[in-house]
């Protein structure tokens, strides 16, 4: 009798973390629904909602009754990289949580840059002291940000409150504070990579952005001079979006000054790759915005609770977007 007053189950499948913390919060916040890591078979017909990141490929296709798919990273490339996906809506995480602890990397990041963080840390190595590098002040220095959804919009407020001078660029139009200067699409990506002393990269991962951080781009950013030593390069996207090869050249030849980077081609990044030993490189092991189940969680059940009275789903992915 009891199992008949149980709403429908939600599969977790996760690669890459552990389900435990997960499977525990699920259970907390949704204790009357049973919470499964696999379908009692392919075409299993309890199953109403997933929770996942980088699924194996193929087990949600066959669910008759799955009702939306739940991703709790910020990005869902992952998602799509599996070719069986059913057609069913998509909610990405926006989450105050995450979206505070990307501010905090990037506006962390960018102090470090502007703050001279490496040429301190090296003088302290080699016990120098030297106290005349030059520091620009923050409303001298511009900060352009790719990628302008809650998560670059976010972090461009708190930039803006800094001091910084904040551009942005988006693929398409939108509506933006007016302290962001705004620049859109191919026509304008020149304008924009030209305007900024640092590029801090919050891109989805889609066909049309894939291996955007590349030479050719590094080649329309603003030119190194007397008092400038080249752009800095932050990327707290997706690995996929960089060509690492690229970055590396970019940084011998000038292009770029420094960069600091939270993803990679390939994760964990391999210890053979020279990124690692680079004296002008910051590496972080993608947690700019680690996702927190007890912050992601309950506004996940409370949207399964809404869409099973009637209610429509928020935050949904465009498919055709990609993001």
């Amino acid at each position: 009798m009891m199992d008949t007053l149980r709403k429908g189950r939600i599969l977790l499948s996760l690669t890459g973390w552990s389900p435990d913390v997960w499977l525990e919060t699920l259970r907390h916040e949704a204790p009357d629904r049973d919470i499964v890591l696999a379908p009692d078979h392919a075409a299993d017909p309890n199953i109403h909602y997933a929770v996942v990141w980088k699924q194996p490929h193929g087990i949600l296709k066959d669910l008759p009754n799955l009702k939306a798919i739940f991703s709790i990273g910020a990005g869902v490339d992952h998602l799509f990289q599996d070719p069986h996906v059913p057609d069913v809506p998509i909610v990405r995480v926006v989450s105050p949580d995450l979206t505070l602890r990307m501010s905090e990397y990037v506006v962390w990041q960018v102090l470090d840059h502007h703050r001279k963080g490496q040429a301190y840390r090296d003088q302290q190595r080699r016990c120098v002291w030297r106290e005349d590098l030059t520091q620009k002040s923050a409303d001298e220095v511009t900060v352009g940000i790719m990628g302008l959804g809650h998560l670059g919009l976010d972090a461009a407020t708190k930039l803006q409150a800094l001091g910084f001078r904040v551009t942005g660029w988006s693929r398409r139009p939108k509506d933006v504070a007016p302290y962001i200067t705004l620049f859109t699409g191919e026509a304008q990506l020149g304008a924009f990579l030209g305007s900024a002393d640092m590029i801090v990269c919050l891109l989805p991962l889609t066909p049309e952005t894939a291996g955007i951080l590349a030479a050719p781009l590094f080649a329309q950013m603003k030119k190194a001079g007397p008092d400038f030593a080249g752009p800095i390069l932050i990327n707290a996207g997706r690995g996929g979006l960089q060509n690492e090869a690229d970055i590396l050249a970019a940084l011998d030849y000038g292009a770029l000054a420094a960069a600091s980077l939270d993803v990679f081609e390939s994760e964990p990044l391999p210890a053979s790759s020279p990124l690692w030993h680079h004296p002008r490189v910051t590496i972080t092991p993608h947690a700019a915005a680690a996702s927190s189940p007890a912050k992601i969680i309950p506004p996940m059940v409370a949207q399964m609770n809404r869409h099973d009275a009637g209610g429509p789903l928020t935050d949904l992915v465009d498919r055709t977007a990609g993001y």
